[in-house]
């Protein structure tokens, strides 16, 4: 494994949910707040699309295009256009609930966590399914920050980053009804860690989680166990994306939100974009049907 690359000086204040496109061979990502990033890796060209919603992460759809990922609901949107359609709102009794992150199964589904963006520590969080057909599912509740979700290459393990509680949990999945049962915890990240963000799997089925606060990037084996660290020259780690040619590469989203300005000069590279070659390869991102 190659040495860590600060690749672009992007300064995101809270960098987040990257995806690569391989038949564009760049890399998607969003600023949380209102901006979609793209970069195109072997040119350098990097492009900026302000929107119009309150982003916090981003889907493919199979049929081109996005789904945004808001605190205020998911919309589909063009990036020829830049062009926004609301699609769902959240649960409309409970304003302060917002959506956060998201992940598409191999059946062409979302699946997308929430927040109490009043308390994130209160376990007001839950997680739902979007199907194709544009209708929306509860299938879990109680976390303190639902982020950080991910499906394993064989479609049969979900995962669920529950960020205020320190925990990744996973599940049984159903990849005929999108139904998740047997709810356990895989892994119990420790306070000196700081705490679990995002969350992708790899082509070996081995699970790869930011650390916010935590200086670092896990990988962990199927049963849970650290199989490697990478170290960062930021603190706050956002999450990743495999994407190049052989997507053996590496790309990881930081973050300078809550930071003072004693910190911001003491990490002038947080917020950045990072680029690590890896000896293992990654998945495509797979579309949402709908």
């Amino acid at each position: 494994m190659s040495q860590v690359e600060h690749l672009l000086a992007v300064q995101n204040e809270l960098g987040e949910s990257p995806i690569w496109v391989p038949e564009e061979q760049a890399l998607y990502w969003v600023d949380w707040g209102n901006r979609v990033c793209r970069l195109d890796p072997v040119t350098g060209e990097f492009r900026g699309f302000d929107v119009d919603v309150p982003i916090t992460a981003l889907g493919r759809r199979a049929s081109g295009g996005w789904i945004l990922v808001a605190q205020t609901g998911l919309s589909f949107w063009d990036p020829q256009t830049n062009e926004c359609n609301f699609i769902i709102e959240p649960d409309a009794d409970n304003p302060h609930i917002c959506f956060n992150d998201g992940v598409g199964d191999r059946q062409g589904r979302f699946l997308v966590g929430t927040f109490n963006a009043e308390d994130v520590e209160a376990p007001d969080g839950s997680l739902y399914r979007l199907d194709a057909d544009g209708s929306i599912h509860k299938l879990d509740t109680g976390f303190a920050t639902s982020n950080g979700l991910a499906v394993s290459p064989d479609g049969e393990t979900f995962y669920l980053t529950d960020m205020r509680h320190s925990l990744i949990y996973a599940y049984d999945y159903n990849p005929a009804t999108g139904a998740v049962n047997n709810r356990r915890i895989f892994v119990r990240v420790p306070e000196e860690a700081g705490l679990p963000d995002g969350l992708i799997v790899d082509s070996e089925g081995f699970v790869w989680s930011a650390h916010w606060g935590g200086w670092r990037v896990t990988r962990y084996d199927p049963a849970g166990k650290i199989e490697r660290e990478i170290r960062l020259p930021v603190q706050n780690v956002t999450c990743f994306a495999f994407g190049g040619e052989a997507l053996d590469e590496l790309y990881i989203t930081t973050a300078w939100y809550g930071f003072t300005e004693q910190e911001r000069k003491d990490q002038p590279w947080a917020g950045d974009l990072f680029r690590i070659k890896t000896d293992v390869k990654g998945l495509v991102e797979p579309g949402f049907a709908g």
